[in-house]
């Protein structure tokens, strides 16, 4: 796309598209009192010295406290983590009753149970549009060696999760499907009675599995993102792992894509697909996406941020 007039909402959907790791940046204001937000917008720069920066937005209800901070620490969530980046993602009051913390050498808190953390001393503060960016010089840090959480496409991923999910299955049928999302639209197969694209699993990399099959279904470029549905099929004897897709452009060779005004009176092979699509269509409206876990009767649906929720 050429850029003449920016769509903010498009740009950032492309930024969207580059898989991150995802942090909580925290610091103390001037009372002590600890503060923190999510953010996904953080990399190293530098061995020596060490240095790593991240962006804050200038809108951020934390940029005069931050930009004025004298260290700030970043922690690196792990894949267990999703509820940790929910919590400062949101304007949750007391955000840090929700995490074990302690305070690092320099006072900033540091979680318990990530990947990693650097605590550091603030070294410049650069001017960067619409954001700043904290420069930070690295004074202390722990690596722990859990794997981090990913964010991609307004989503997390969890890839070890996942493969875990589907070895702990091993000994029974293990089913993966996908709900393929283009511009709102979910590709679907059958005609008088719709199915989400499913192929049994065989070991190996699930999602790669998954994506080559959509790709030679349809003959489109597809990326396969977080997580979206993990059941237990009561009446197949199944495990069902799905996950969340997006299409590139074309016309697919196998499958139709359809409107979700159009799913609501649509007939579908099971219940529990009829459950995933009318779900996505509605979480699609409102942007803002949940996984679940469960059976065919009951489980729970574990929220996850809106796109652009995380800084």
């Amino acid at each position: 796309m050429t850029i003449q007039s920016v769509d903010p909402r498009a740009l950032r959907d492309a930024f969207g598209a580059f898989p991150t790791g995802v942090t909580v940046v925290t610091a103390c204001d001037g009372e002590g009192n600890p503060i923190g937000f999510t953010a996904n917008s953080f990399t190293s720069v530098s061995l020596n010295p060490p240095l790593l920066l991240v962006c804050l937005a200038k809108t951020s209800r934390n940029f005069a406290t931050m930009t004025g901070a004298p260290h700030f620490a970043i922690n690196v969530l792990s894949e267990t983590q999703k509820d940790v980046s929910n919590t400062f993602a949101r304007p949750v009051e007391d955000r840090f009753a929700a995490v074990e913390w302690a305070k690092g050498s320099a006072g900033c808190p540091i979680f318990s149970n990530v990947a990693a953390w650097f605590e550091c001393a603030m070294e410049e503060v650069i001017e960067a549009g619409d954001h700043v960016i904290l420069m930070g010089r690295i004074e202390a840090f722990d690596n722990s060696g859990r794997n981090g959480l990913g964010y991609a496409r307004g989503g997390y991923f969890t890839p070890t999760l996942a493969s875990k999910a589907v070895s702990a299955a091993a000994e029974g049928s293990i089913e993966l499907a996908a709900v393929v999302e283009r511009r709102g639209e979910v590709l679907l197969l059958g005609e008088d009675v719709l199915s989400l694209p499913n192929i049994d699993a065989h070991g190996g990399n699930p999602t790669d599995a998954l994506q080559e099959y959509l790709e030679t279904l349809t003959r489109l470029k597809i990326s396969v993102g977080f997580l979206y549905s993990v059941y237990e099929g009561k009446s197949d004897g199944k495990q069902h792992i799905v996950y969340h897709a997006v299409a590139g452009d074309g016309e697919p060779a196998g499958g139709r894509f359809i409107k979700p005004d159009a799913l609501a009176a649509a007939k579908f092979k099971t219940s529990s697909t009829a459950d995933i699509v009318n779900r996505f269509a509605m979480e699609s409206s409102i942007g803002n996406f949940g996984v679940y876990f469960g059976d065919e009767t009951g489980g729970k649906i574990h929220p996850i941020p809106a796109k652009g929720a995380i800084a």
